[in-house]
């Protein structure tokens, strides 16, 4: 697993070339359900798209949009929001874009409390409101932490992990990214060359926790669903192993291709598919481009169509979603 969490450096749209490549021709209506910096809406309104809707649940992003949107005139529309609900933003849409990465504008600003590379307040709030990951380290019970760092960060060390954080916020409450830090890097063992920092997984697992981030994932997938016309583009960008299983066996499901559980079984009655999925294997970057930014190396895009069939539910455990039960 890896997460694109801690690089920081100038923004630049991960496999925005390949979307374009996948989603030709770029026309009509699109939502970018993780707007940022703005690059992916940027390059799907250069390559021909009418208008885009822009959905983050960050304020900030769009502060920081504010000195170019104006260039393309009435072609964006920002929301503030979550893209679970993209439905309710928009509908008969020709394209959703989303990038499920961490935006490089909320590491590189240490007051928000995504880095440990940064000593900053333990926040991670990606909506800057809500539970943060300080109220998780210092109120939750050794049990539920342990298990937010196994399920959500694959923390093999979760148990000793949520130990010591117990013990040091008895001493005084844990309220800085570093702290934190420190204390996770005291239950392992020191990183050998090229190999990531001790606290990767422990501050993702919270950093996940802390916004839904699975939850979003499920749910949106599905307003997806809903929010498109038929022949309309769903493209999503994931950068770790959970993430991309979970769209995999959703287009999977929703292809019609999810075989039978037990092969000994009645053959269950096909129900018609909502996606056709452009490639059964996901695209990665090439070379040259994670060359060029190092985000990409892990990064996994899936590309599917919808049909005119009628959207629908589907059950989490069949994605695979982890989830903590729990305080």
């Amino acid at each position: 697993m890896s997460d694109r969490g801690q690089e920081t450096g100038p923004h630049i749209p991960v496999l925005i070339n390949a979307i374009i490549k996948a989603c030709d021709p770029v026309q009509g209506r699109w939502l970018d359900g993780t707007f940022g910096a703005g690059g992916y809406t940027k390059h799907l309104l250069d390559a021909g798209a009418d208008h885009v809707v822009g959905v983050d649940r960050d304020p900030l992003a769009f502060e920081m949009a504010a000195p170019w949107v104006g260039d393309y005139g009435d072609r964006i529309t920002l929301t503030q929001g979550v893209f679970s609900k993209m439905d309710d933003y928009a509908q008969d849409l020709d394209g959703v874009v989303l990038d499920l990465g961490v935006s490089s504008m909320q590491l590189d600003l240490a007051e928000r409390g995504f880095s440990f590379m940064r000593d900053g307040p333990l926040d991670m709030r990606m909506s800057q409101d809500g539970l943060s990951a300080a109220d998780i380290v210092n109120e939750g019970a050794e049990e539920h932490i342990a298990a937010i760092l196994f399920h959500y960060g694959e923390e093999r060390a979760s148990r000793r992990i949520a130990k010591a954080i117990v013990r040091e916020r008895t001493l005084e409450p844990i309220t800085t990214t570093l702290r934190l830090a420190g204390i996770i890097e005291s239950c392992l063992p020191r990183p050998k060359p090229n190999q990531s920092h001790p606290a990767t997984r422990s501050f993702q697992a919270l950093r996940i926790a802390v916004n839904d981030e699975y939850g979003e994932l499920f749910q949106g997938l599905m307003a997806a669903e809903r929010a498109l016309k038929p022949g309309g583009q769903l493209a999503v960008v994931t950068f770790h192993s959970v993430e991309d299983r979970m769209v995999k066996r959703f287009l999977t499901a929703r292809s019609g291709n999810q075989a039978n559980a037990n092969r000994f079984a009645p053959e269950t009655e096909k129900l018609p598919a909502q996606f056709t999925v452009k490639s059964r294997k996901a695209i990665a970057a090439d070379a040259d481009e994670v060359a060029a930014n190092p985000r990409a190396r892990s990064a996994k895009l899936r590309v599917a169509t919808r049909t005119d069939a009628p959207s629908g539910l589907v059950d989490a455990k069949a994605l695979g979603m982890p989830t903590v039960e729990g305080k």
